[in-house]
């Protein structure tokens, strides 16, 4: 069979997109089972195939390499995203089946790895014994944030800290639009946020945004790929109502003042459920939802004054401190979110009514200011009275009195007006 017959025959199999023009077909994909299903990517380049993660286990990822070998296209590299024990634990395996194919990771994720300070590979073998005993690690290093040329194609590469993970890289093809982001953006999937650095991680994913606008598609580590601006919001939109729920149960007033009561922590699940219905966990752990939700809580109590919106925030219902922190990240979407679609927001006199009039008052007169909440004037079931100081551009400022009614996770009506 020869090189093009075997690449048509490969792309059936994989159900990627083929074409008789010059447009590249999309990546192979091979995505592990569920619980904790993990995605490998193969992408056809002039030189042979670019290998993306190598899934949890050796198992796995000998189903990938089955997968691959069908394509009849030789490997030419390997590239890792970042140090989570199920992107790295096949690694092994695909050596064994490319050991022509170097594999290349960023000096970060190199010494993150080899270090393990957290301690995720023994945790990881205990949790699964089919989890190798042995790291296979890179062969080849690069600088953060360094161009990298594999394969006979041209990547962008960007190195995050302190998100998802402890060190992140993300690929870009600037040819395609193509971005493979790791974990920083997933796809309707339940993530891990046991590190407790979700403010980071919003952080980064606002980095991400800036630094490839011209992103088409993500190809993300654990769910389906997808327009790229569409998953950067989804996913912090996830972090922030998540974020949002365990505040107030942190709270100094809440029931057990910096510890998330049994119930509040059922409640909090269930209103995610609700939220979220059908996402699986990005992880083989059972107690996912109640180990981020202890993870969140620690860093909200502990604070992190690298982030703007955790400050002055104890205290707030759900929906309002979703409205805060979405003024200070500039999330224009997850600030439509926090208001019900038939709220009214009333702005010195000027009237608002319906989710999509705020969305545009919001876009035209809010993102890119800076919100802080200076004290809770007035704090009753279903409304909160605020004394806050907004700056317009970030920058000066004024006081004002926010007066919110609140109906369970949404925000019914917002009354604005200057303070004395």
């Amino acid at each position: 069979m020869n090189r093009l017959l075997a690449m048509s025959v490969a792309c059936a199999i994989v159900a990627v997109a083929c074409s008789n023009n010059d447009k590249p077909a999309n990546p192979g994909r091979f995505a592990s089972p569920n619980p904790g299903s993990v995605n490998t990517y193969w992408i056809q380049a002039p030189d042979g195939l670019v290998l993306i993660d190598t899934l949890r286990t050796p198992d796995d990822a000998r189903k990938a390499v089955a997968e691959i070998k069908k394509t009849g296209t030789p490997v030419a590299a390997i590239l890792l995203t970042h140090s989570h024990p199920d992107h790295v634990g096949g690694a092994g395996a695909f050596d064994e089946a490319f050991p022509d194919a170097p594999i290349y990771a960023s000096k970060s994720t190199d010494t993150t790895m080899r270090q393990d300070k957290r301690g995720f590979y023994p945790l990881a073998r205990s949790a699964n014994p089919a989890f190798p005993a042995k790291l296979t690690y890179a062969d080849r290093t690069f600088e953060d944030g360094a161009p990298l040329q594999v394969g006979g194609l041209r990547f962008e590469t960007a190195t995050f800290a302190h998100g998802e993970s402890d060190t992140a890289t993300v690929y870009y093809r600037p040819d395609t639009g193509d971005l493979y982001s790791g974990d920083l953006a997933t796809a309707k999937v339940t993530p891990a946020l046991i590190e407790g650095t979700s403010c980071g991680w919003l952080q980064a994913l606002d980095h991400l945004d800036k630094r490839f606008p011209a992103a088409r598609t993500i190809y993300p580590g654990h769910g389906a790929a997808g327009p790229a601006r569409t998953l950067i919001s989804d996913q912090r939109g996830y972090l922030q109502r998540f974020r949002g729920l365990v505040r107030p149960a942190v709270a100094p007033d809440s029931p057990e003042s910096g510890t998330v009561s049994p119930s509040e922590q059922k409640s909090i699940i269930d209103e995610l459920e609700r939220a979220y219905p059908g996402y699986p966990p990005v992880a083989d752990l059972p107690t996912i939802a109640q180990e981020n939700i202890k993870a969140v809580a620690r860093e909200l109590t502990t604070g992190n004054p690298a982030c703007a919106s955790e400050q002055g925030t104890a205290g707030l219902s759900a929906p309002v401190s979703a409205y805060v922190t979405a003024v200070n990240e500039g999330n224009l979407d997850a600030l439509a979110q926090a208001f019900a679609e038939d709220a009214e927001l009333v702005d010195v006199g000027r009237r608002f009514e319906g989710r999509a009039a705020i969305r545009a008052w919001a876009e035209a007169e809010v993102i890119g200011g800076k919100l802080t909440v200076t004290r809770v004037t007035e704090n009753r079931p279903g409304y909160q009275r605020l004394l806050v100081r907004f700056a317009p551009g970030g920058q000066g400022g004024f006081a004002a009195n926010y007066a919110f009614t609140v109906n369970g996770s949404s925000i019914t009506k917002a009354e604005l007006t200057y303070a004395n």
